[in-house]
């Protein structure tokens, strides 16, 4: 039998898997508060239909950042994703929105609900079906360096998360008979998920504004160069940003004077393959200056 290998489960696949798994949960979850009346259980299908346009989209935003470099984009179109987790994170938002203005009229006009059981059911099959797939997609994600995928699979635990809220208040108004915990708990739901899409769209707008890589990958790079370091080498002005599944770094290397310069152009690309091996998905540029030449870029001259 095969191994199991995340690195064959790319985006675009894991992607479609949702779209199909988010329209069988629609199917479900609706079903389910169609038979009880809940809306708890009506928050948690509205919720999967945001799954289902934020799988769509984020399917699209991961075709693009997968496109290569072109005179338009010489960096490559990485940064579609961070497009997909933001759209990802409105939707939420939206979507909390609308459960809370639906709550809120049953809180003060509880209705009676029908058929738990068989509601419960089929919210608790949904909820694993997104459990499983958001395991696989966290893995994915770590392997792949995609924020469309990571902010899929948080997206799904927030609805597991939901689901099981929904399941244990319609418990709760199953044994107390209080009715007015339906609409409690659908509200509950919504705060939690609108906290999930705030946390997305900070995580998009980071990322368009370049930030810098991880303190982890960050970390591997010193130790990196430490292997290059030397009396007569050192480096400086070392600057990384993100940009999707990619990393890029920039930086200077001293070195003496008076060595040729395809003996300094050997040592830089020696330097650069070793980063590029040790961080995958790394793009290292790095400028060669003499040992006595300091680069400066805070003189005044240079805001104007």
């Amino acid at each position: 039998m095969p191994e199991f290998d995340l690195k064959t489960l790319t985006p675009q696949r894991l992607l479609r898997a949702s779209v199909v798994v988010a329209a069988v949960t629609i199917v479900l979850k609706t079903g389910a508060w169609y038979i009880t009346d809940s809306v708890g259980l009506l928050s948690d299908a509205m919720e999967s239909f945001v799954n289902l346009a934020s799988a769509l989209f984020g399917l699209a935003m991961v075709t693009i950042a997968q496109r290569p470099a072109d005179a338009d984009h010489p960096y490559g179109h990485h940064k579609a994703e961070y497009f997909s987790s933001g759209f990802e994170g409105a939707l939420i938002i939206g979507a909390a929105m609308a459960i809370i203005w639906a709550a809120a009229h049953r809180i003060f006009d509880p209705q009676p609900l029908q058929q738990l059981g068989w509601g419960l059911a089929l919210s608790i099959v949904s909820s694993a079906l997104n459990g499983l797939l958001a395991w696989v997609m966290f893995g994915s994600a770590r392997q792949h360096r995609s924020i469309a995928l990571e902010a899929d699979a948080r997206h799904l635990v927030t609805d597991v998360w939901t689901s099981v809220g929904v399941v244990v208040g319609l418990g709760a108004v199953a044994l107390t008979g209080w009715l007015w915990l339906d609409a409690l708990v659908a509200m509950g739901v919504a705060l939690n998920i609108l906290r999930e899409g705030f946390h997305l769209m900070w995580r998009s707008s980071q990322g368009l504004m370049d930030e810098a890589v991880e303190p982890e990958v960050l970390a591997e790079i010193h130790k990196t160069l430490d292997q290059f370091r030397h009396p007569t080498i050192r480096f400086d002005h070392l600057s990384t940003r993100r940009s999707g599944q990619r990393r890029f770094l920039d930086m200077h290397m001293h070195m003496p004077a008076s060595w040729s310069l395809g003996r300094a152009a050997a040592v830089r690309t020696s330097v650069e393959q070793a980063l590029m091996s040790a961080v995958p998905g790394l793009r290292a540029s790095i400028q060669l200056l003499p040992s006595d030449v300091e680069a400066h870029f805070d003189d005044q001259k240079d805001l104007i």
